[in-house]
């Protein structure tokens, strides 16, 4: 029998891919965001357990939402791929009952070693879209960030363009962080290399997680900044979409 560990789920997402999703809050994730409002979801090996079957019981409930929205089924996190024999299993069984799948991702944990490219191949066959986080185009920066470096989250990127897996770039844009034109022209730069991706989403930093770090006993790094304008956003979205060798849908 297979297990996951879960934070939680939402039953009707209208933001985490297309249409209306049923979201898996996976628990565990190898990054640290400044800005992360899942805070709860960071340790490892604690959540609820439960089972695939257990999921796709409860999704067909909101099965009929979902179709008539073109929507389907989101694993998030925490850090989905720290748990792909569970989503795999999870997505197989979704796909029997044709939902649509997609996984949000920060490809934290992308290992370029066959045991895990195994596992991820066979994932990717059950898997309709990802929704790919790319947090800051400088590696330096990015640990300062997120604790860790970002060669691993390009690369994941670039593997996903070679196998021509549908992704939606998401970038959180953080003012002073990474909303100078120096890292969105190199980031811009790099996604206008990727074959696969179909949208773009630029997500406005807000504090709505800092009472999760507060109740965690954890000092927020980030409570001296405010949210980016709208102006900044639509000057970063066309900064990260000017390379794109076709048209994408805007987020």
């Amino acid at each position: 029998m297979i297990y996951g560990n879960i934070h939680s789920v939402e039953t009707c997402g209208t933001v985490d891919g297309p249409g209306i999703r049923y979201i898996v809050f996976t628990q565990g994730c190898l990054l640290r965001c400044q800005y992360c409002h899942n805070a709860d979801t960071w340790k490892m090996g604690t959540g609820k357990q439960v089972t695939p079957e257990e999921i796709v019981e409860d999704v067909l409930k909101y099965k009929a939402f979902m179709d008539a929205s073109g929507g389907g089924i989101t694993v998030s996190g925490g850090e989905p791929l720290l748990q792909m024999p569970f989503v795999t299993e999870l997505f197989k069984l979704c796909k029997e009952k044709g939902i649509h799948t997609t996984i949000d991702t920060s490809g934290g944990c992308f290992a370029n070693k066959p045991e895990f490219l195994e596992e991820l191949n066979e994932l990717l066959t059950y898997t309709d879209l990802i929704l790919l986080d790319i947090k800051h185009i400088d590696s330096k920066r990015h640990i300062k960030l997120t604790g860790k470096p970002n060669e691993q989250i390009l690369e994941f990127a670039r593997y996903l363009s070679d196998k021509k897996v549908p992704v939606w770039i998401r970038h959180v844009l953080v003012p002073t962080i990474n909303d100078q034109d120096e890292y969105l022209e190199r980031l811009g730069d790099f996604i206008g290399t990727l074959e696969n991706v179909e949208k773009v989403e630029i997500l406005p930093y807000h504090q709505l997680g800092v009472y999760k770090w507060e109740a965690l006993g954890y000092k927020y790094p980030l409570s001296e900044i405010s949210s980016p304008s709208d102006e900044s956003v639509e000057h970063a979205y066309q900064m990260l979409t000017r390379n794109l060798k076709k048209p994408v849908a805007q987020g």
